[in-house]
C-alpha cells in the first residue's frame, strides 16, 4: 500500500518540488495551499489530492488532514514547508508583521504538527519533516525575526525528537541554504519605507542584505528540486537522524560557523554588513 504525504505550502518552489516527487516516487500526496482554486498542476497528477490548509487558519488545518484521511487512509508523514521571511529593522517593523512572522513560521508549524499528533499517536508511527534554514543555526543582521521563528523550529525539533521517540514517531529538520525559488519576491517581506529619515540610519543594511540575499538566489542557490531530494531522503532513509544539512551552500556556511569562534564570526559579519 503506498504510503501519503501531507505537505504544506505547495503553490510555488520547494514545496511544489516535494509535492511532485514524492507523487513520482508513488505516494500519495496531500497537496496543500491557501488557495487551491488557483491550481493548475498538481491538481492533474494521480494519487494527489490539492486542498486548502492555511496555517493561520485551525479548522482549515483539522479539514484537511480530515480530508487526507478520508482520501487515503492514513498519513504517513508531514512535512512543514509553508513559511517565508520578514526582513528590515525591528524598529520599522509593526507589532502585525512580528506577529505574521511568528503565526506563520512557528505557530503555524506546531497547529499543523499537532493536528496530525494525535493520528500518529495511533498509529505508532509517523515522520514529522519540518523545513528549516541554515537561518536557524546562524544570524545575519536585519533578520532578527526570521531568526526567531527558525531557531525556535531547531529547539523545538531538537526537544521533541525525544519526545515523540517512545511513541514511534521521528522529527526531522531540513536545513537549506539560499533556494532558487520565489523567497525573494513573493516570500520576502521588508520592514519600513525606505525613505522615512528615522530610519536612515538602517537603510544601508537593508540594503547589503537585500543584494546579497537576491544575488545568492539567482547563483550559489540550490534548485528546489535539489533540496525535494533531501526531504525524500529523511522520509525514508529509516535513521533516527535528526539534521540534514541540504546542499554544498548550506554546509559550507555551517562548517565555517562551527570552524570559529563567536568573535571571528561577528567580526566577519560586522565587516560585510556595517
Amino acid at each position: 500500500m503506498p504510503q501519503t504525504v501531507l505537505i504544506t505550502g505547495t503553490s510555488t518552489g520547494l514545496g511544489r518540488s516535494i509535492a511532485k516527487l514524492f507523487q513520482s516516487k508513488g505516494w500519495n500526496v496531500v497537496a496543500t495551499m491557501r488557495s487551491p482554486s488557483k491550481e493548475t498542476e498538481l491538481d492533474k497528477l494521480e494519487n494527489t489530492l490539492v486542498t486548502r490548509l492555511d496555517v493561520q487558519d485551525i479548522e482549515s488545518i483539522d479539514a484537511a488532514v480530515a480530508a487526507g484521511i478520508a482520501k487515503f487512509g492514513r498519513i504517513d508523514v508531514l512535512v512543514n514547508n509553508a513559511g517565508y521571511g520578514t526582513f528590515g529593522a525591528l524598529e520599522a517593523t509593526s507589532s502585525a508583521s512580528i506577529r505574521r512572522q511568528f503565526d506563520v513560521n512557528l505557530f503555524g508549524l506546531l497547529d499543523t504538527t499537532k493536528a496530525l499528533l494525535p493520528h500518529f499517536h495511533s498509529n505508532h508511527s509517523g515522520i514529522i519533516i519540518n523545513i528549516s534554514s541554515v537561518g536557524g543555526r546562524i544570524a545575519v543582521p536585519i533578520a532578527s525575526l526570521y531568526h526567531g521563528t527558525k531557531w525556535a523550529v531547531e529547539g523545538i525539533s531538537e526537544s521533541l525528537q525525544f519526545e515523540l521517540a517512545p511513541l514511534g514517531i521521528k522529527i526531522k529538520l531540513i536545513e537549506p541554504g539560499g533556494i532558487k525559488t520565489d523567497y525573494g519576491t513573493r516570500s520576502r517581506e521588508v520592514s519600513g519605507d525606505p525613505n522615512d529619515p528615522k530610519l536612515a540610519d538602517y537603510q544601508p543594511i537593508v540594503d547589503k542584505l537585500i543584494g546579497i540575499l537576491e544575488a545568492e538566489m539567482k547563483t550559489t542557490g540550490a534548485e528546489p528540486d535539489d533540496v525535494a531530494q533531501y526531504v525524500y531522503t529523511a522520509a525514508t532513509d529509516g535513521t533516527d537522524q535528526l539534521r540534514y544539512e541540504a546542499g554544498p551552500t548550506a554546509k559550507q556556511f555551517l562548517d565555517h560557523r562551527r570552524a570559529v569562534d563567536d568573535p571571528t564570526w561577528f567580526a566577519g559579519l560586522r565587516a560585510q554588513f556595517l
